[in-house]
């Protein structure tokens, strides 16, 4: 069903009690964003040393300006299905279905890498169970299809264990970043530029590798159809929840890279926990690497609920194919769930013999690179929309910051995400030849 902007208005699963509130709405962002780069990313960023600050500032205050974005979005056009639907209402239909097919792939991409970092976790709390990369696979895809089933059961019961294990990993974060500064080597920190290259390729580097920790500023835009008082909810959810999870996440990851030398943290499958043994011993350890499970495993759960609403927003204006709109008894887009995880699974089970970081990192490049061209499409949907009151300004740095991080994905991750947007190029042209959806569909 569409509206007469031509954006789709189809509620989302239980949107008719609009099961999500601010906290729930705030609570999907934060969940979102603090999953598996908050835990994995020291050992990403280990070779460019304290130079990656550059990239972390310079992620943070797009995401804000992306955030900000978004919060006027959300209140000009308040529909579900975020990014794709502002790109479809400004741009058309082929526009729109490249947005839709591209986030689409940044999320069960997405789900793979935190997968991915869930399985560290695990392995350093039960080293035996990651000891091979089958069975790292295996924890991945456990906690994978755990989610799967959480989210077919239904829309509220997903929102509340969002809640739940936000709140179980927000706090101990951030109390772990403001007590372990006190025990921070200065000497981790030097050479402050460990990599090599200069400056400005350091930033241009680690801008992409950073904007994964802050990747999900934009989930509750998404689900719009089911959440309370959307005007007034998504921006406010919006921009706290991309503070809050900004905050927590530098603070903690520039922690680590001072607590931990790069020669070691570079190889770490878990890099908190290794920083937390170093400081406290090998329980603190184990309790990081517990948050560092309960972290990713939200994180999984949060980008499962927003796969489904994505490709249920696409299919409603026809543009996916209609079995993703049907849902079930339980109000879930039982469809859309499953065919993300398998999408996700595939992938794992492709690239399972790497390294547990070198897994992270290829699988992050690729969903990062696929989630910044939505993100650079919404900014220029709002210019085009003619926004006021000082939104076109930070819009245009916004386009200019998403366009920026994604020069800085390599060629081999921008020639994986080219393939993938380019897959979805016979599903539009099929889905083009098939007569509208009736409403209701």
């Amino acid at each position: 069903m569409t509206n007469p902007l031509g954006v789709s208005d189809r509620a989302a699963p239980g949107a008719a009690g609009k099961p999500l509130g601010l906290w729930m709405a705030t609570a999907l962002v934060v969940g979102s964003m603090i999953g598996s780069g908050v835990f994995m990313l020291p050992a990403a960023l280990a070779p460019y040393g304290a130079a990656s600050l550059t990239g972390w500032a310079i992620a943070l205050c797009g995401a804000l300006l992306l955030a900000a974005t978004f919060a006027k979005l959300a209140v000009h056009w308040p529909c579900t299905g975020g990014p794709y639907a502002y790109v479809r209402r400004s741009f058309g239909d082929a526009a729109g279905f490249g947005i839709a097919w591209s986030y689409w792939i940044s999320i069960w991409s997405g789900m793979a890498a935190i997968a991915v970092a869930f399985a560290g976790s695990i392995g350093a709390i039960f080293p035996v169970l990651t000891a091979t990369p089958v069975r790292a696979a295996a924890c991945a895809l456990l906690a994978l299809w755990t989610c799967s089933v959480v989210n077919l059961i239904g829309l509220r019961q997903a929102g509340r264990l969002q809640v739940l294990v936000t709140a179980l990993k927000l706090l101990p974060l951030l109390l772990f970043g403001i007590v372990a500064l006190w025990f921070v080597d200065a000497g981790n920190y030097v050479p402050f530029n460990p990599s090599g290259k200069t400056l400005p390729q350091v930033a241009q580097v680690t801008v992409i590798l950073t904007m994964w920790a802050l990747c999900g500023l934009e989930v509750a835009t998404v689900p719009a159809g089911a959440i309370r008082d959307p005007e007034r909810t998504i921006p406010r959810a919006t921009l706290l929840g991309t503070l809050l999870a900004g905050i927590a996440t530098i603070l903690a990851c520039t922690v680590v890279i001072g607590l931990v030398p790069t020669e070691v943290l570079q190889d770490s499958g878990a890099p908190m926990a290794d920083a937390a043994s170093r400081i406290w011993g090998p329980g603190a350890a184990l309790g990081i690497a517990a948050l560092a499970a309960v972290s990713t495993f939200g994180a999984i759960n949060g980008w499962m609920m927003v796969c489904g609403q994505v490709s249920l927003a696409a299919a409603g204006d026809g543009l996916f194919p209609r079995r993703f709109a049907r849902l079930d008894r339980n109000g879930t887009p039982a469809f859309g769930i499953l065919v993300g995880s398998v999408l996700a699974t595939l992938l794992v089970i492709a690239s399972y013999s790497r390294s547990l970081v070198e897994l992270f990192t290829f699988i992050l490049l690729i969903s990062t690179s696929a989630i910044l061209l939505p993100y650079a499409a919404s900014s220029a949907a709002w210019l085009r929309s003619g926004g006021r009151n000082g939104g076109r300004a930070v819009a245009l740095l916004a386009l200019l910051y998403s366009l920026f991080a994604l020069s800085g994905a390599g060629a081999e991750a921008l020639g994986w995400g080219a393939v993938l947007l380019l897959a979805g190029a016979p599903v539009y042209l099929w889905m083009k030849r098939r007569p509208a959806p009736a409403s209701g569909v």
